[in-house]
């Protein structure tokens, strides 16, 4: 098997909805494994950066490995803007499909590992095991996060990444500055980078990682977890990876000394040597076993007609019933249209589930827009969290929490939590803040936003969906 890792693997293409993503599978161990690398990649070139080649041919030499270039980026079809969270999700699950793996484990490098946590926590039952290195669960500082960048830090670190496309001289002193010192590394890195995107899409790619936070999901993971962090990452302080191990169940923390952020030739060999024990010690103790999950991270959404006692006495019983059905058929129609789940239905109001909340917000905003056709106006609350799932159902204290949310909306508003604004990161939608509220039964105070209703666009294919 090692002389075949010697020959670098075919570029393939998923599509997913309209776009297409490119993929190489490399290794034929017994699990998958699934390569989630930083914000540019290309997948030819990334055999060629020293050190990063020998790495991947070890990756696969235990398990089947699976890499892409999110779109947008490396040999993936160019997009008008940063992929989000949500539809990076959607391109590695039609990459999964392609290939025929129903489970895999997950390893998130940089900004690959924000995707990879929010993918282990939304699609348990594809994912076995999870493991980052160099994470922050959020960009930038907050008080209750002091390792996050300023705003200075981050502009001058955006400018410093941009420098690659300027003259050869600069562009060295700009990856020099990343951590990496050896020429070879050097020079290979700037082509990387080059080949792989282009100024404004790196920019557009800053921009969006800058409203990253994941926090809110750590708890929420339950595969096996390894976190992993170097002493000298100048991008990501230590910190900022203990405390992501802190907040997953069971995760286990490694710190490497001496080793950086990108820096690709030293610390591999301990690197790889703890990512192969920890997943096939996954993998000998039955981590890869089909199991039904119990829990997962759900978008939850609750709509109810505003005024409706009203309404129903001004029309009769017959005519409010009418009028019932068709507010009824719209809604259905949206959430086959957004890929939500119908829970429940109490009169005239909704409860459905999602695996994103971009679709979940423009599901709601397609649901208050098309009832006013009918002469009716729409409240909508979101949240974003852990809920118990069996026999089609969810419960827990994200279901209340929603209904808590949608409760505060007013007509034909669409109100979410901070916990959903903060996973929508570079989806396009807009929000006005309403203030901190106390939601009655609900431990803390949340702060919620309204959603601009530009908010609503068409909403492209699931990888599995017929249409």
């Amino acid at each position: 098997m090692g002389e075949n890792l010697r020959v670098e693997p075919e570029t393939r293409y998923a599509l997913s909805g309209d776009v297409h993503i490119a993929y190489q599978v490399v290794g034929d161990g017994p699990f998958d494994l699934v390569f989630v690398p930083g914000f540019v990649t290309h997948l030819e070139l990334q055999w060629r950066l020293p050190g990063m080649g020998g790495f991947l041919r070890h990756l696969g030499s235990f398990s089947r490995l699976i890499r892409f270039d999110k779109r947008g980026t490396g040999m993936s079809d160019p997009v008008s803007g940063a992929p989000s969270l949500e539809t990076r999700m959607d391109d590695v699950r039609a990459v999964m499909d392609a290939v025929g793996s129903r489970r895999a484990a997950f390893y998130g490098l940089s900004e690959g590992a924000a995707m990879s946590i929010l993918f282990a926590a939304t699609y348990p039952e594809r994912t076995a095991a999870l493991v980052v290195r160099s994470c922050s669960p959020r960009t930038m500082w907050a008080p209750d996060f002091p390792w996050g960048r300023s705003e200075e830090a981050y502009q001058h670190e955006m400018d410093q990444a941009l420098q690659v496309f300027a003259l050869r001289a600069e562009a060295r002193e700009a990856v020099r500055a990343l951590g990496m010192h050896d020429d070879n590394e050097v020079e290979a890195f700037i082509d990387y980078v080059r080949y792989g995107t282009s100024p404004g899409m790196l920019e557009r790619l800053y921009r969006m990682n800058r409203e990253i936070d994941v926090r809110q999901v750590l708890p929420t993971v339950r595969v096996p977890t390894l976190v992993m962090h170097g002493s000298e990452d100048r991008i990501v302080p230590v910190e900022a990876g203990a405390y992501t191990a802190q907040r997953i169940r069971s995760a286990r923390f490694i710190e490497f000394p001496g080793v950086g952020h990108v820096a690709l030739a030293f610390g591999r060999g301990p690197i790889q040597a703890e990512i192969e024990r920890f997943l096939t010690d996954v993998w000998q103790t039955g981590g890869w076993e089909d199991a039904e999950p119990d829990r997962m991270l759900v978008t939850v959404l609750f709509t109810d007609i505003v005024e409706s006692t009203a309404k129903a006495i001004e029309l009769g019983d017959r005519g409010w019933r009418d009028l019932l059905e068709r507010h009824h058929t719209l809604v259905r129609r949206e959430l086959l249209r957004y890929r939500g789940r119908e829970i429940d239905t109490t009169g005239d109001g909704f409860l459905a589930a999602f695996d994103g909340p971009a679709r979940a917000i423009r599901c709601a905003c397609a649901i208050t827009d098309g009832v006013r056709d009918l002469g009716l106006s729409v409240r909508a609350g979101l949240h974003t969290g852990e809920c118990e799932v069996a026999d089609g159902k969810i419960a827990g204290i994200a279901v209340h929490t929603g209904a808590r949310v949608a409760a505060l909306a007013g007509a034909g508003e669409v109100l979410v939590s901070n916990t959903v604004r903060d996973l929508v990161a570079g989806s396009g939608i807009q929000f006005t803040e309403r203030g901190a509220h106390a939601l009655k039964g609900i431990p803390g105070e949340w702060r919620l936003f309204a959603v601009q209703q530009q908010a609503q666009d068409t909403p492209q294919p699931a990888p599995d969906d017929p249409g």
